[in-house]
């Protein structure tokens, strides 16, 4: 006899940034980060961004663990959008379709990695192993309920650069977070740091 298939549910969080909204699901969608702000890599690796892509209001997707996070263009209002996005999510969500490609989580790592390709040594590496420590235990959890995604970006005299994604990125309110959270935090916890500053992701 076949398991009854739970039905889905989807509620939509707002999230710090105005132009960001996260849509809630009661099922695991992907066990990890994905970040897609061009269709192309969308197109490659998730079906799901790519068919929300098609709506041209979608600026980004932004998928992890159970919930979406969707960015719209500033020239259109929620209240004309929410409504379809919520139906378009929920039935792609209970028909099962494929969310995100297996292997995406290494070419999401190649990307980050890239991205940091400055190679740390000494003293300075273990300094940067402590804030990569701190981000991932303190950082991340927070800002994930937001609807975002922080990732270190690179270290140098004492500036530390993180990347912004998600709802975070382009938010208003990511500039207070990241200021009075982040920075008060690493540097209240290593000396050294001087002062964040985030890239848009």
């Amino acid at each position: 006899m076949d398991a009854v298939k739970s039905p889905v549910m989807l509620y939509t969080e707002q999230t710090p940034n105005p132009e960001a909204i996260k849509f809630v699901t009661n099922k695991m969608l992907y066990s990890g980060i994905a970040d897609f702000k061009e269709v192309e890599l969308a197109r490659e690796w998730s079906q799901l961004a790519a068919e929300l892509f098609e709506f041209p209001y979608i600026k980004a997707v932004h998928i992890n663990n159970n919930f979406v996070t969707l960015t719209k263009e500033m020239n259109y209002e929620w209240e004309d959008i929410l409504h379809k996005l919520k139906i378009f999510v929920k039935e792609y969500v209970n028909e099962d379709k494929p969310i995100v490609k297996d292997g995406f989580d290494a070419v999401m790592a190649a990307m980050e990695e890239e991205a940091k390709q400055v190679i740390y040594e000494g003293d300075e590496g273990e300094l940067i192993q402590r804030i990569l420590d701190l981000i991932e235990t303190y950082v991340k959890p927070a800002v994930a309920m937001d609807g975002g995604n922080i990732e270190f970006k690179s270290y140098d005299q004492g500036v530390v650069t993180v990347i912004m994604q998600g709802s975070c990125s382009g938010c208003p309110s990511s500039t207070i977070t990241l200021k009075a959270g982040i920075e008060g935090m690493l540097k209240r916890m290593l000396p050294e740091v001087r002062e964040v500053v985030a890239e848009m992701g």
